[in-house]
């Protein structure tokens, strides 16, 4: 991400600032923060190793058992995932007795106090390491500009979405109350939704909002951005990630509505693959198949459990070729393309998206050939050859078939193929809050690599060098 000689939070300190100086002191307080988390970090990894030592022989001897352990734990849980009946069944035990044994091995030992207590430091460190990192190098806040409240704004709510969020938290009287007129959902029938907005348009509506699940967002959001209008989201669905890159509070949606009062505007990318819009995710391979059963909705571990095998294997389901701008990704088995990348290069939890406005498709390709490569996944994280990581401005994918499954918002498709991935950049203005839980980009900033030698630079800078300058720019998508 984007750094600078000042911080976002100094700069900004120092541009209202009414007394003279208060801005240097702002400016300096936030040079020394990166500083102090980077020696904090060196601080509990001298400590780690300090600990590992009162442990005598015995306690690198655990610490290697623990390693061994978490290797056979992947391979117990790839075997888990892949294969069926006894194999299935020993791969489960491993998974669950290989981490258990450690911990006997350093509590018969005597050392398990002191073998925790080093991982925690060492893990601690880490996290000072990572946070002093993106301290001297803060993410740039998505702009946001002042414009007036709506005067006919219209909600599509849907009342079964999260669960009944729109009766839990008594959505519909609140958004009356500010002004809204609400259009709830017919569930006991299929509605057109996007159909819906346009009519609200017709009927002189100045803004659109939805109360529901991602994918009901994307397809309103679709019309609203078609027409140039604002578009509110209310956090209502089961999973909310559009809403929480917004920054809006997921555990009250009826916050959300505070923008009809008192909002500001944002301008974000919207996704595109084919002829669908897309606020999240589109995803390919695996978990496209697998949401594709009836069944899945109400047995979703089941269904996967049972569909995994064959097409981890490749024994079922398309053979796709993924071309983003000029990479290829051969093969993969599970594929996520992203409305702008995510901050974490991690394809079970991707964390947030710093930014919704940088004109980027973000890619997470997957392809693990066995237990040896899941072990390595597991051990190098981001770095594993079976894990592909990029940004691009259009993703195509192709496959060996007329039609693929697609997953978009959530939401199952077939699609005929290729596939293609593309960017609407800034098309769609979200109205929010003014004031929001999760605004601070901090929160979300990329997670890059951690290198020690950064965090050295950092820690041992004087007073004279801004942080951000002793740390060179470490990681990229690859």
């Amino acid at each position: 991400m984007a750094g600078g000689s000042k911080s976002t939070a100094s700069g900004s300190v120092k541009g209202v600032a009414d007394v003279e100086g208060v801005g240097d002191v702002a400016d300096v307080v936030d040079r020394r923060r990166p500083r102090r988390l980077a020696r904090l970090a060196l601080l509990c990894a001298l400590a780690a190793v300090v600990v590992l030592a009162f442990t005598g022989p015995h306690g690198p001897l655990v610490l290697l058992a623990e390693f061994v352990g978490l290797v056979v734990t992947a391979v117990g849980v790839w075997w888990a995932i892949t294969r069926r009946a006894l194999w299935r069944l020993i791969g489960a035990l491993l998974a669950v007795a290989a981490p258990a044994a450690g911990v006997l091995l350093a509590y018969d030992a005597g050392v398990l106090a002191l073998t925790v207590a080093a991982v925690a430091l060492w893990l601690a460190a880490l996290a000072c390491g990572r946070a002093a990192l993106r301290a001297a190098r803060p993410p740039r806040p998505m702009p946001a500009r002042e414009t007036p409240p709506p005067r006919q704004p219209v909600l599509i709510m849907n009342p079964k979405s999260g669960g009944g969020k729109v009766e839990r938290f008594d959505l519909v009287r609140r958004a009356e109350e500010l002004g809204a007129r609400v259009v709830l959902l017919d569930t006991s029938a299929e509605q057109d939704v996007a159909e819906l907005a346009r009519r609200a348009i017709a009927d002189g509506a100045d803004l659109l909002g939805v109360a529901g699940g991602d994918g009901t967002q994307a397809l309103v959001a679709a019309v609203a951005a078609e027409h140039g209008l604002p578009f509110l989201v209310v956090s209502a669905g089961t999973r909310n990630h559009f809403a929480m890159d917004l920054g809006l509070d997921r555990t009250d949606p009826a916050t959300c509505l505070d923008a009809l009062r008192d909002g500001v505007e944002l301008t974000v990318d919207l996704g595109r693959v084919g002829d669908r819009t897309f606020v999240n995710t589109v995803s390919f391979g695996a978990y496209a198949e697998i949401v594709q059963s009836p069944e899945y909705r109400d047995a979703k571990t089941a269904t996967a459990l049972g569909a995994l095998p064959d097409l981890l294997t490749g024994e079922a389901g398309p053979t796709l070729t993924a071309r983003a701008d000029g990479h290829r990704i051969d093969a993969p088995q599970a594929l996520l393309v992203s409305n702008n990348p995510y901050a974490a290069p991690d394809p079970v939890d991707l964390g947030r998206r710093p930014r919704l406005d940088e004109g980027l498709l973000g890619v997470v390709g997957v392809r693990v050939d066995g237990a040896a490569q899941a072990a390595e996944l597991v051990l190098l994280g981001e770095r594993a050859a079976a894990l592909t990581l990029l940004s691009a401005r259009q993703v195509t994918v192709h496959a060996d078939v007329p039609e693929i499954a697609v997953a978009v918002d959530g939401e199952a498709l077939t699609l005929p193929t290729p596939v293609v991935c593309t960017l609407r950049h800034r098309a769609l203005r979200v109205r929010v809050p003014r004031e929001r839980p999760g605004a601070d980009p901090a929160q979300r900033a990329h997670a890059h690599p951690l290198d020690w030698r950064d965090v050295t630079r950092l820690a041992l800078s004087g007073a004279g060098t801004h942080p951000a300058q002793a740390a060179r720019p470490t990681g990229s998508h690859r």
